[in-house]
């Protein structure tokens, strides 16, 4: 596997990880999620719930394992330095077209700055759930340093 340019552990920590998030389906749970993030500096909230809403249209981002990894189609950022990917913890599973058809209780958001990031996170995140041992952790709600911890192992081990 190979890494992408900046860590995934470390945009979590840049993106934050909450807990808790309300709503009865995926727009209830973006809305809640975009509510609770705190934005890059100049990131109209509106404006990402909009890209967010308007990417799920298309096709929903729930890659299945109760995970989903919502995204605008095209960049907000436009600073590296302010790419992040926010963990939402949803309050209770909700139903999201997933494949799989389990209903998801995690959100990943991605911010990134250029296609390349995004897909560098979108093929870790999809690695990283292939693993039951990911997927337990997720399930057990861990906290920023925990789920960090673990991705940063996951990272070293794969860069070798």
């Amino acid at each position: 596997m190979k890494a992408s340019a900046v860590a995934l552990s470390e945009l979590i920590e840049r993106g934050g990880v909450y807990y808790n998030i309300g709503g009865s389906g995926p727009a209830d749970a973006l809305r809640e999620a975009v509510k609770a993030l705190a934005p890059p500096p100049g990131l109209d909230r509106e404006k990402l719930l909009a890209a967010v809403l308007e990417r799920e249209a298309l096709m929903p981002t729930a890659i299945g394992k109760g995970v989903a990894i919502p995204h605008p189609r095209n960049p907000l950022v436009t600073d590296p330095a302010e790419q992040r990917v926010a963990v939402f913890f949803l309050k209770a599973p909700i139903p999201y077209n997933a494949l799989d058809r389990r209903p998801v209780s995690v959100l990943f958001l991605i911010l990134s700055a250029d296609a390349k990031s995004h897909l560098g996170v979108l093929a870790t995140l999809s690695h990283l759930c292939q693993s039951e041992a990911f997927v337990e952790l997720l399930a057990g709600r861990p906290s920023t340093a925990e789920l960090c911890a673990f991705i940063a192992a996951q990272e070293a081990a794969w860069r070798g």
